[in-house]
């Protein structure tokens, strides 16, 4: 099941309560500053299930869920392969 990079690939989109970010700065203790898509900048906590199976580093578009009660901080809870962003930037999802 080799992937050429031809054709469109189906990827998760945010659900009601998600939405895009990139990765600006790393902070450490499981910590990220994102740019989220609605302007705000926030800071994000990876989450124990990705920590060390998922490595997120600067530059990577992720899925972040705000928190309801402080809403510059938020959970991450997806990140894209570079391809997968690239297809994302291509169809106009983000920027």
């Amino acid at each position: 099941m080799s992937d050429d990079g031809e054709g469109r690939r189906d990827l998760r989109m945010p659900d009601e309560d998600e939405v895009f970010a990139e990765v600006t700065n790393m902070l450490g203790a499981n910590r990220v500053t994102v740019r989220c898509a609605d302007g705000t900048e926030r800071t994000a906590r990876i989450p124990g299930r990705m920590q060390k199976r998922i490595w997120i580093r600067e530059g990577d578009i992720v899925l972040v869920e705000p928190w309801d009660w402080q809403d510059e901080k938020a959970d991450i809870t997806w990140r894209y392969e570079k391809s997968e962003a690239d297809q994302l930037r291509e169809e106009g999802h983000i920027q």
